[in-house]
């Protein structure tokens, strides 16, 4: 049944897809802050070795992913998506406080495995909620803008945490600890903004199963081609890396993942509205092809200056994948299997990030810089080859 109720400020998004927004707008401010900032933390201030980044990227992501399967099942069951956003959110918060007083890696990796746990819980009910929300013609929008003010989050957070750098002198710990904030204000937001209405069902409406069984080849399809290209798809983290290890300073590393996240931020909503009118088929494959690019240009630049616009392209792909997959995703799915199909998605994307990251750290070490994004360029091509040849036009 499609969404009656009136448009909140921006035509074809309603009032819970802005608040949403703004709680991952503020997230995101959160999270952003120490994200950059923790794979220089790990190397040079605990001392750990570039393999345990990817380690502990790969472990925190994937693991919680397991989660986004469960609690998007879960979701659909009961019949309830806020609360699983809702506690989702919390948990997030409460791994910033834990991040603050790490001063051992195996402290880290726990900080971060409570906050992706939380992004676990949260990620596939929230997803289901904004397309509960929003009628097929404006999906892509409304993911769009939900990309876009998440990315702005991300633009804003890496510059709080500059300033924060130069006033606190470098103290990584207390600027970890100042993120809770934002993240506390993000949940807030979201307890008392955020009304779920009570779906009106048939009671003999079938539960929802934790099955790819009850899913089309389509979407079957579409989940081997997201493995395809997640397992060249790392972390970030090695993204900032490399620009580091091209000789940009900590202070023009987080700069440059600032700009990457400005494009992003710039480009979601126009991808997710383009989605609408032309389908999804061709942004899905534009951006394997430009994450293709860079991630060749990246294995093989030799002067730092070529980083900055490698990362804003970079924010192209993202914009016009994100939001894009995840309204692909949801046309696939029945109303009462939305949350399920995007569990099984966001569960498919981090379990082979953690293998991606592990794969790129191992390249990373035994071979070289280069060798992991050599790597995750063959990959995001082959994936865009499958797309073409086996995903009908959407």
């Amino acid at each position: 049944m499609e969404n009656k109720e009136r448009d909140f400020l921006i035509p074809g998004i309603k009032k819970n897809v802005f608040v949403l927004g703004l709680v991952s707008l503020f997230t995101d401010i959160s999270s952003e802050m120490i994200y950059p900032l923790v794979p220089i933390f790990l190397t040079s201030v605990l001392g750990a070795p570039v393999a345990i980044v990817g380690l502990i990227e790969g472990f925190a992501e994937s693991t919680a992913s397991i989660l986004k399967t469960f609690s998007g099942w879960l979701s659909d069951k009961l019949e309830r998506r806020k609360p699983f956003v809702l506690g989702g959110y919390s948990l997030s918060a409460l791994g910033k406080l834990l991040l603050g007083v790490a001063f051992v890696w195996p402290t880290v990796l726990m900080a971060r495995f409570i906050d992706r746990l939380g992004k676990g819980v949260r990620t596939s009910a929230r997803d289901a909620l904004i397309a509960d929300e929003t009628d097929s013609a404006n999906r892509g929008k409304a993911f769009g803008l939900h990309r876009a003010m998440d990315s702005t989050g991300a633009v804003i957070g890496p510059l709080i945490a500059l300033v924060l750098m130069v006033v606190l002198k470098e103290q990584y710990r207390l600027i970890f600890l100042l993120s809770f904030f934002p993240a506390v204000l993000g949940v807030a937001l979201l307890f008392f903004f955020v009304k779920e209405k009570k779906k009106h069902v048939s009671g003999s409406k079938e539960a929802p199963r934790l099955s790819l069984a009850g899913f089309d080849k389509n979407f079957k399809t579409l989940l081997l081609i997201i493995v395809v290209f997640g397992l060249g798809n790392s972390s970030d983290a090695f993204l900032i890396l490399r620009a580091k290890n091209l000789g940009l300073s900590a202070t023009l590393v987080v700069l440059a993942y600032v700009l990457y996240n400005v494009v992003y931020a710039a480009f979601s909503t126009p991808a997710g509205v383009l989605s609408d009118r032309v389908g999804r088929k061709r942004l899905m494959v534009g951006g394997f092809l430009v994450f293709s690019g860079v991630y060749f240009a990246l294995a093989f630049i030799s002067k730092s200056s070529y980083i900055w616009p490698l990362f804003a392209v970079y924010g192209v792909y993202i914009a016009a994948t994100e939001g894009v997959s995840r309204a692909l995703v949801t046309d696939m799915a029945q109303p009462e299997k939305r949350g399920t199909a995007l569990g099984l998605y966001h569960t498919a994307v981090g379990l082979v990030t953690f293998a991606a990251s592990l794969i790129a750290g191992l390249l990373w070490t035994y071979i070289g810089p280069s060798a992991p994004f050599i790597y995750g360029g063959v990959m995001a091509l082959s994936a865009a080859i499958l797309f073409i040849l086996f995903m009908p036009p959407k």
